[in-house]
């Protein structure tokens, strides 16, 4: 019978290759950084189809929103400043971390102050808003947020999982050598929180307690029926890192037993990329809905003289967020300043995408580090209505062909390595939808994956045009 079966398909033909679907979540890409000296920034975007803007400025003085069609436009938006701190008293100093919600009809904002008497008597605060557009809006102050204790408190965060709201925050328990853990409860209306609050997550690991012992600025994003909640710790320095707790959706959230944490931080500063201290971050999703975005600040700096919290240059950054073959988030690397990267999955292999692996190229699946499979797409290194595909996490190092294999390598100036790295994208051979990339100086030849490695040829069946066709993801 297998005698048979082979004769069969030998009369046939090759099969013909099979069609990936089009990526749910297809690429999309932006200019970093997004606003200099803006720290702890929130971006939310509404049903207006504006997406609002807030972060804490460097004089800790005041509130301020902007608001823009797109997420790139906030880098241009005219900013407005909707509350200024007291003069005396409580709300006096040390106005941080401001985030915008949309809660019942009503915009709500939540931020961090301390006292005029006391610039750390730091608790938490919301205004509301009435009117249709928040910069322009009505803003009544509806007082600080009530916990079981009167100690260090901020970065008040609230989420909804099966119809409950719930308030996420970082707080000093008096009676431990920390400085602060994150708390859950649930909330009775947008300003007051209900029943005993939970603790999900103490600093313990040694990435959590670099200079301080610190879990603070929680930030929700749901997907596949979980919910995960990254936090930052440590220094507020180039130590600055994202952890990450993760939960059933269908489980009791009150329950810190029904919480994992991941025992190594999601996200910390590379050096390569030239990024430190990523951290404070928020969620937002792209323009297309189909993409979720991760919002953060950084420095591109290392060393910081004086305090961290006197140096006013932490920038709004953003990027693309990835997710795993296991329903968890891939937050990747801190990517360098300029254009984001961006991935790119073969046509007919839908979950293998290109990646390097000890400088050659090919596709893989489950690609570990995820920066590994990220490039950005800049202007070719030989012109003429090129591109050059530079690695994400080798800043300056390539992909081009060398005896028609395509390996990454570093840019060595020289006018052969800029026609090896430059390419024409075309629309994709196999599916318009897609690109295809053919090389500068073998016209005609174009990359391709044969045996999974990348290779610089020409085309002739419908596979070989399969094989050079990807997906930007």
């Amino acid at each position: 019978m297998a005698v048979l079966v082979a004769l069969a398909a030998a009369l046939v033909g090759p099969a013909s290759p099979a069609q990936a679907a089009v990526p749910a979540s297809p690429a999309v890409t932006y200019t970093n950084p997004i606003a200099e000296k803006r720290a702890d920034p929130h971006i939310f975007k509404h049903t207006d189809g504006y997406y609002y803007f807030t972060a804490t400025v460097p004089e800790y003085d005041r509130i301020v929103l902007r608001r823009a069609t797109t997420i790139q436009g906030l880098s241009t938006a005219q900013e407005v400043t909707i509350w200024t701190k007291h003069t005396s008293g409580v709300m006096g100093a040390h106005i941080w971390a401001p985030e915008i919600h949309f809660i019942d009809g009503k915009w709500y904002v939540y931020f961090a102050a301390g006292a005029t008497n006391d610039v750390w008597a730091i608790r938490m605060y919301v205004l509301e808003g009435t009117g249709a557009n928040p910069l322009t809006a009505t803003w009544t102050e509806k007082g600080q947020i009530r916990t079981q204790w009167e100690s260090f408190s901020l970065d008040a965060t609230t989420f909804v999982v099966n119809g409950v709201r719930y308030l996420a925050w970082a707080q000093r328990d008096p009676s431990v050598n920390n400085n602060t853990d994150i708390y859950l409860a649930r909330m009775a209306n947008p300003w007051t929180i209900t029943g005993t609050p939970v603790m999900l997550s103490r600093p313990t690991y040694s990435w959590e307690t670099v200079g301080y012992k610190v879990n603070e600025g929680p930030a929700v994003i749901q997907r596949g029926g979980k919910v995960f909640m990254s936090y930052s710790a440590s220094a507020t320095d180039s130590n600055y890192c994202l952890g990450l707790l993760s939960a059933s959706a269908s489980a009791d959230l009150l329950n810190a037993a029904n919480w994992t944490k991941s025992p190594t931080p999601v996200f910390t500063s590379n050096a390569s990329t030239g990024q430190y201290g990523p951290g404070h971050n928020s969620f937002t999703v792209s323009e297309d809905g189909k993409s979720d975005i991760l919002v953060y600040h950084d420095r591109n700096y290392k060393d910081i003289s004086g305090d961290p919290l006197n140096d006013p240059n932490r920038r709004t950054r953003v990027q693309k967020l990835y997710w795993k073959a296991d329903g968890t988030p891939d937050f990747g690397i801190p990517v360098a300043d300029g254009v984001t990267p961006q991935r790119f999955s073969s046509y007919n292999f839908a979950d293998r995408f290109i990646r390097h692996w000890e400088y050659r190229a090919r596709i893989e699946a489950d690609v570990s580090p995820l920066a590994d499979s990220q490039f950005r797409v800049v202007t070719g290194l030989a012109g003429s209505g090129t591109v050059s595909l530079e690695s994400a996490n080798f800043p300056g190092y390539y992909l081009r062909h060398k005896n028609f294999e395509v390996w990454l390598e570093k840019n060595d100036g020289t006018a052969q390595f800029a026609s090896d790295a430059s390419f024409h994208r075309r629309a994709g051979l196999a599916d318009s939808a897609g690109v295809s990339y053919e090389s500068y100086n073998y016209p005609g030849r174009y990359i391709r994956h044969y045996d999974y490695l990348l290779r610089v040829q020409a085309l002739s069946t419908a596979t070989d045009r399969a094989d050079a066709t990807f997906y930007a993801q």
